[in-house]
């Protein structure tokens, strides 16, 4: 059935293949239909549109034609990945497991405790969080190589987030608390985020602001850590920029030179096997002794510091130690967890920060590490492992964890083949939790701190904010308000300026689309851009226009005037070249992938603009969508035999023809 067009087909069968029309006029030039799309309910059409929302991997395609026995193993190894390398395992993989799990956990012990105290938490907890958490997660986890434990960005945020409003050395209960409900809540809203497959949303944290806020982050952790660093007593809880700087050099009189000497030797110590880890990864694996001795460096450190503590403590008393941690298994939490009171509010949005910024990277660094072995990680699976890892770990003295990069780099290089290096991990985490913690009594502060500048000052990415500055300056403006906003502002503040540029980003591109105006390539029948391509030219009495977004609400108003705009350019153009009248306006509309009523009316508006001006307008390869709504609204009806056409060059040569034809 025609629309009001000899070119315009209504397919109402599932057949796709364009008629060719046999009365072309121009020899050698067959004009095509444009089609509508097949006839679909609108029950299918929403079946289809959230399809692709929300099921874009068709997560179930393996369940098809398969008997009930195999579609419950099917769904077993879907829900728990275990059960999907655990028939295959072997003794041989246990060998690699071992050694890559004993080998993070070398790593795993310094990190728990550094990183606790980077979040204003006992340090016990963060040998808790490298327990409970790992388990979970080689159970539910679809990654082989992510290690898992506490991460430097999300207990920076969480520390800075919860002590502005409550002091952790007034109210250390209160504190205690608010980081288990907290944890409670980020893993609620990531397991939400992947039970939903809502995994989307984590993407508004785009590569620039991310480069920008862990840069911001990892100078004020850096510049937080000189208290330790400097031996000073009396310290800022602040994380701006001014105030830690201002603290620093306002208690000069409490530096201590031995744990000055003392924290230089060993952040040389550990700046350099870091270098060794993360800038030689290929190298290492070639060199596997060397690199499990540096990646064991962090260990290194506590056990000789703690050592020359103990032999010289009579000489070095000025140096702060660690203290007494309680040994035992992590104690229940379930009790401690607050879901009512002023604070609660706080808990929340400290949670759902964290979980935003923890799942971001857990699942970055997995598919990371995948991609080296070639082999896939479900983000929804991963965002429901790490959310209900960290449900569980909040009501078993954990805070937030998610996959580590660190120790997700030193686990795949020493070998790791399944999530059971995990297991092991944790493991030898539990032995140090039963008989080990009296040994880290004399342990000095200044070592925890140098563990932590070492950790985060790989996460000031230089070369990516450069490579932000060459290709894209609205990123790298992104990147630099993330930056400043985090250091003399605060982290939260930092983040949501972050997101507000990304989010002016993406409504500038949004309400300001691209139009080109397109020239012919000599000899072809193809269109291109006039100021790209040399060889394109115009094409006389023709206006070519392309249009490289959807046309909505938010821009029609915009197109509109950019349109009229081409064409009153055009036409000064041909008047101070002498050029032929311009008659005809064509839209390509290949890169219009959606259209909204603004945009329908935009359309009939500017071809009733034209008409009286006697220009006529056509349209050109409008795709499916966006011509059933243009044929739903009787919009079609107005373009007569002559206004639609598969490509501009069928539009071109049909056009002129007609033109020649006519006395």
């Amino acid at each position: 059935m025609g629309v009001n067009s000899n070119r315009v087909e209504d397919f109402s069968s599932q057949e796709t293949t364009l008629r060719i029309t046999t009365e072309s006029i121009v020899p050698g030039m067959e004009i095509h239909n444009v089609c509508l799309p097949p006839k679909k309910t609108t029950l299918q059409k929403l079946k289809q549109r959230l399809g692709e929302i929300f099921f874009p991997d068709d997560p179930l395609y393996r369940f098809k034609n398969q008997t009930w026995c195999k579609k419950l193993l099917l769904g077993l190894q879907f829900l728990f990945p275990i059960f999907q390398w655990g028939p295959e395992y072997s003794l041989r993989l246990l060998r690699s497991d071992i050694i890559s799990g004993l080998t993070i956990a070398s790593l795993a012990i310094p990190q728990g405790i550094s990183y606790a105290k980077l979040a204003n938490l006992p340090p016990i907890v963060g040998l808790y969080s490298s327990f409970v958490p790992p388990l979970i997660y080689s159970i539910l986890g679809s990654s082989r190589h992510l290690g898992v434990g506490p991460v430097s960005i999300a207990s920076l945020v969480m520390g800075s987030m919860l002590s502005e409003t409550v002091s952790p050395h007034d109210e250390p209960i209160l504190y205690l608390k608010l980081a288990f409900t907290a944890t409670f809540f980020a893993g609620l809203f990531q397991a939400s985020l992947g039970f939903l497959r809502l995994g989307f949303v984590i993407d508004f944290l785009s590569k620039a602001t991310l480069v920008g806020f862990m840069a911001g982050a990892a100078v004020i952790v850096s510049l937080q850590q000189l208290k330790g660093l400097l031996g000073i007593v009396h310290f800022t809880t602040k994380m701006q920029f001014i105030p830690v700087i201002s603290s620093v050099f306002n208690h000069r009189d409490e530096w201590s030179w031995q744990t000055i000497v003392l924290g230089i030797s060993f952040l040389v110590f550990l700046l350099t096997s870091r270098h060794i880890i993360f800038n030689g990864l290929t190298q290492s694996m070639k060199r596997p002794k060397l690199f499990w001795v540096s990646a064991a460096a962090p260990l290194t450190s506590v056990i000789l510091s703690t050592i020359l503590v103990l032999c010289f403590k009579l000489k070095t008393h000025k140096i702060s130690i660690i203290g007494y941690l309680p040994k035992g298994l992590n104690p229940p939490s379930a009790n401690m967890l607050s879901f009512s009171g002023p604070d609660l509010a706080l808990a929340i949005k400290t949670g759902i920060v964290t979980g935003i910024l923890s799942l971001t990277e857990g699942i970055a660094v997995g598919r990371t590490f995948a991609a080296l072995k070639n082999y896939q990680v479900d983000g929804n699976k991963e965002m429901m492992a790490i959310g209900l890892m960290n449900m569980a770990g909040s009501c078993s003295s954990c805070y937030v964890t998610t996959g580590s990069f660190s120790r997700s780099a030193v686990n795949y290089n020493a070998g790791a083949q399944t999530a059971v290096s995990n297991i092991i991990m944790a493991t030898a985490v539990l032995v140090t939790l039963l008989f080990l913690m009296p040994l880290f009594y004399y342990t000095p502060n200044v070592i925890l701190g140098a563990i932590i500048v070492t950790a985060v000052i790989g996460l000031i990415d230089y070369q990516a904010a450069y490579r932000l500055w060459k290709v894209d300056k609205l990123d790298f403006l992104a990147c630099m308000c993330s930056f400043f906003g985090v250091l003399f502002i605060s982290v939260p503040s930092g983040l949501g300026i972050a997101v507000g540029v990304s989010v002016f980003k993406i409504l500038l591109h949004v309400t300001r689309p691209n139009t080109l105006i397109m020239g012919n390539i000599r000899g072809t029948n193809v269109y291109q851009c006039l100021g790209r391509y040399k060889e394109a030219s115009r094409i006389p009495s023709f206006l070519v226009l392309a249009i490289e977004s959807p046309i909505y609400f938010a821009n029609s108003t915009y197109l509109q005037e950019r349109i009229l705009r081409w064409i009153r350019e055009e036409e000064d153009w041909i008047k101070a070249n002498n050029e032929d009248t311009l008659k005809c306006v064509i839209l390509d509309m290949t890169a219009v992938t959606a259209i909204d009523t603004s945009g329908i009316d935009l359309v009939c508006e500017l071809r009733k603009m034209l008409e009286k001006r006697s220009f006529q307008l056509v349209l050109a390869n409008p795709v499916g969508s966006v011509m059933e709504k243009l044929h739903q609204s009787k919009t079609l009806d107005s373009f007569g035999l002559n206004g639609i056409y598969l490509t501009v060059g069928e539009a071109v040569a049909d056009i002129s023809a007609l033109w020649k034809s006519q006395p």
